[in-house]
């Protein structure tokens, strides 16, 4: 069995620090919440090399799918110049 550990001499400033914290309910909201749908369309686009060479790479660096990335790029260049 794994020893109990004592916490009795803790300094002064944690110590108040821990008696003066307060307990904040959850706020987050549940994992289904947490998900937007977006209306997507499916398109079939030639990309030069290039730029999937460079998406690939920086999704390898990310962990982010290379689709993701040069979906997000287009939606933004959408927002910025669609409402001008």
């Amino acid at each position: 069995m794994k020893k109990k550990t004592n916490y009795t001499k803790t300094p002064n400033d944690v110590m108040k620090a821990i008696n003066s914290s307060l307990v904040i309910n959850d706020f987050l909201p549940p994992p289904d919440k947490l998900i937007t749908k977006e209306d997507n369309s499916k398109v079939t686009i030639l990309l030069s090399k290039k730029s999937i060479s460079f998406f690939k790479a920086q999704s390898k660096k990310s962990g982010v799918p290379y689709q993701s990335m040069i979906k997000k790029v287009l939606d933004l260049y959408a927002d910025r110049f669609a409402h001008k």
